[in-house]
């Protein structure tokens, strides 16, 4: 036997020991790979990880380990999520062919084809919701995800929360509808702003977005006074990481036109991450960091701290982040982050920013 296939198959082993029939288990992949490397005296020589890599990503194309995306990798290269769910055990009941073809005309079987273990009560029980639905789509209104998940699949998160419902997130993919289809749209949160004196609606060109409520209160006196960078007609409170949900609500409230997008938040790992995530997940719009708001943070570099328990150093965020700056700059943003520290946002206060006057 191949020594891939001997790798394989103990991971394959490992993982049909604790499957279970009716529920998913979640498993930490370090803890998995322990086990490997306690069995296999000869596992770094083989260059075991690449293998158990390998044997990973076959496992989840079949859909037998479901990923946790919640941005903890397991530290290796190539990287892995942390934790992974372990699909409930294959039961030898297939689903009723003839049931399939009469459904045929709105669904796409071809991935339970693929993947028979995806043929469960559970989830022929959401088909057969679905079709029914969509008899009636046309006079349907639309309505939020949350609304018509509840409706169809008994839960307002199924369609959203990948960590109390693993099957609900790539379900609509595997039965080959679209969100358009079911008539739901993902509204986004409310956010709290402030508009400039004298400006109207039709005004707004420059948007700042601050991460934190102390910085926010500060930049309104500094607009106020005609003292912040920029000179934004509106500044929004991100509120941390909502405004990745919440940013969407913007376009329901300003008229459709070009914006001048800039975001400012902590020097840390989590700060790096929204913005670079905002920028990708909206391509069509100009956002960018607010460089002369946060070189005024790099000079505030004794006033940094340690960053936050359970921030993850991730470095596509901060190679996306730090090219934004100069050589210089990109030498001070390299030192916090190899301190492992932080220079929060509430370095800038009325008081410090009179050092720029």
């Amino acid at each position: 036997m191949s020594t891939i296939n001997v790798i394989e198959t103990r991971v394959r082993g490992f993982i049909a020991d604790i499957q279970h029939p009716k529920q998913k288990k979640k498993i930490n992949i370090n803890d998995l790979e322990l086990q490997l490397r306690k069995l296999m005296d000869d596992y770094f020589e083989m260059d075991g990880y690449s293998l158990f890599y390998r044997a990973v990503e076959t496992l989840q194309d079949e859909g037998q380990l479901i990923p946790i995306q919640n941005n903890q990798y397991n530290g290796r290269t190539p990287a892995l999520p942390l934790y992974y769910w372990v699909n409930i055990k294959v039961h030898n009941t297939k689903w009723d062919r003839l049931a399939m073809m009469k459904l045929s005309d709105q669904f796409d079987f071809s991935f339970y084809e693929r993947h028979p273990e995806w043929q469960t009560k559970e989830e022929w029980d959401r088909i057969d919701n679905l079709y029914s639905f969509l008899q009636s789509m046309q006079e349907r209104e639309i309505v939020s995800f949350e609304e018509r998940s509840l409706e169809l699949f008994g839960h307002e998160k199924f369609l959203l929360d990948i960590e109390s419902f693993p099957d609900g997130k790539g379900f609509l993919a595997r039965i080959g509808i679209s969100e358009e289809q079911l008539k739901m749209v993902n509204y986004g949160e409310p956010f709290v702003f402030w508009m400039k004196q004298g400006k109207e609606i039709k005004d707004i060109q420059r948007v700042l977005i601050v991460e934190n409520l102390s910085f926010f209160h500060t930049s309104i006196k500094l607009l106020e006074a005609n003292q912040l960078d920029y000179e934004p007609e509106l500044i929004i409170y991100g509120e941390g990481k909502k405004i990745e949900r919440s940013f969407s609500f913007f376009f329901r409230m300003f008229p459709a036109k070009s914006y001048l997008f800039y975001y400012t938040g902590d020097l840390d790992t989590e700060g790096y991450g929204i913005i670079i995530r905002l920028i990708e997940k909206y391509p069509e719009c100009s956002i960018q960091p607010a460089l002369k708001i946060y070189r005024k943070m790099l000079e505030c570099l004794e006033q940094r701290n340690d960053q936050k328990q359970g921030q993850t150093q991730n470095l596509k965020y901060r190679e996306a982040f730090f090219q934004w700056f100069t050589e210089e700059e990109q030498n001070l943003l390299m030192q916090l982050w190899q301190e492992n520290k932080r220079i929060p946002q509430e370095v800038l206060t009325i008081e410090t920013w009179r050092r720029w006057m």
